[in-house]
């Protein structure tokens, strides 16, 4: 009991956290994307500040019931963040749930449900030697460079798709690696654990991984990247679980058969929630629904027909929301069009 409730009080401060960040992150200059000088701009805004308060508490509460549970476990209940960010979510935006909305709940509800069952997880396994671990970690790193390169390619909204999911994977190698030191720390204690690669390995997984979420935050609403970054991590710390930390899975043919469509209602719940209405579209959207006046850009114009330059011209044509890639994305198809020409 005390690992569900542990994971249930992380979802629920990551998913406030990720709400405020996003709030924030869109304020935040387009040229910052994917570097360092993002987090630094950040910081200097309340909103996120207290948003990285809850994502940090989330992390500790993460850490605590991975060292009492399996990853396997863990991972699945982690994925309600997304009801507690569309719960605050919706007290900004004020939309009702919905049929949608409540479909969305059901089916991660019961897709959490149906693979804890199935599965059963439990640790006990032999842990992997020192190849396996570099082996997956390495895996994982690319797939997250591979996705990272390919978003660079891309339009603004899918671009923060793909970096939503690299995060993903980097945020469930980083639990994986989490209860590795966790376990070191129980049984080996600190001196071991200084001496060892996986907490260092777990500080970088962090900080990279907030680079990249940040940024989609930055470029895109909250349902192009939070359903991305909510079903990419189980998926990822659940294979690095089995890959290299010993826990187990049942493998009865009619296990698996339940643990996937487990794992397939959890991703397509997590989808449908983060595309419901409640979730915010961009900080217009939120301080319009709050009753606050739009915040004006340093040449007096509304942000957010900053943000509509910013995605590309070419509304006149029929062009809808986000086609292009943005005014400083090189080989832009869609270039802003010049007003007095």
């Amino acid at each position: 009991m005390a690992v569900f409730l542990l994971a249930i009080g992380a979802a629920c401060c990551l998913g406030l956290g990720f709400v405020l960040q996003q709030h924030a992150a869109q304020r935040a200059p387009r040229a910052d994307l994917l570097r360092w000088r993002l987090l630094l701009d950040l910081m200097r805004m309340p909103e996120w500040l207290l948003g990285t308060g809850f994502m940090v508490s989330g992390l500790i509460l993460s850490a605590l019931a991975l060292n009492k549970g399996e990853v396997s476990l863990v991972e699945p209940l982690l994925t309600t963040n997304l009801l507690f960010a569309m719960a605050l979510s919706r007290v900004l935006t004020k939309q009702s749930l919905g049929r949608s909305g409540w479909a969305g709940v059901l089916l991660l509800g019961l897709g959490v449900t149906a693979f804890i069952v199935a599965g059963q997880p439990t640790g006990g396994g032999a842990p992997a030697g020192e190849l396996r671990h570099w082996l997956v970690v390495g895996i994982v790193v690319g797939l997250t460079l591979l996705l990272v390169s390919l978003a660079r390619r891309l339009p603004l909204l899918e671009e923060a798709t793909l970096l939503a999911l690299a995060a993903g994977l980097l945020y469930g190698l980083q639990d994986a690696l989490t209860r590795t030191t966790t376990q070191r720390l129980d049984h080996q204690g600190l001196d071991a654990v200084l001496r060892s690669w996986q907490p260092y390995a777990v500080v970088a997984a962090g900080v990279v991984g907030l680079l990249l979420v940040q940024s989609a935050f930055e470029v895109a609403p909250l349902r192009m990247s939070l359903p991305a970054l909510t079903a990419a991590q189980p998926l990822s710390g659940i294979a690095c679980a089995v890959g290299f930390l010993g826990d187990r899975l049942r493998v009865t043919p009619g296990a698996l058969a339940w643990q996937s469509a487990g794992l397939l209602a959890i991703v397509i719940g997590v989808i449908v929630i983060g595309r419901h209405p409640a979730m915010p579209g961009s900080v217009y959207d939120t301080l319009e629904s709050i009753g606050a006046p739009p915040e004006q850009g340093p040449d007096g114009a509304d942000e957010d027909e900053d943000e509509d330059e910013d995605e590309g011209a070419g509304g006149d044509e029929g062009e809808g929301p986000g086609g292009g890639t943005g005014p400083d994305r090189p080989g832009d198809p869609n270039p802003p069009r010049d007003e007095g020409g």
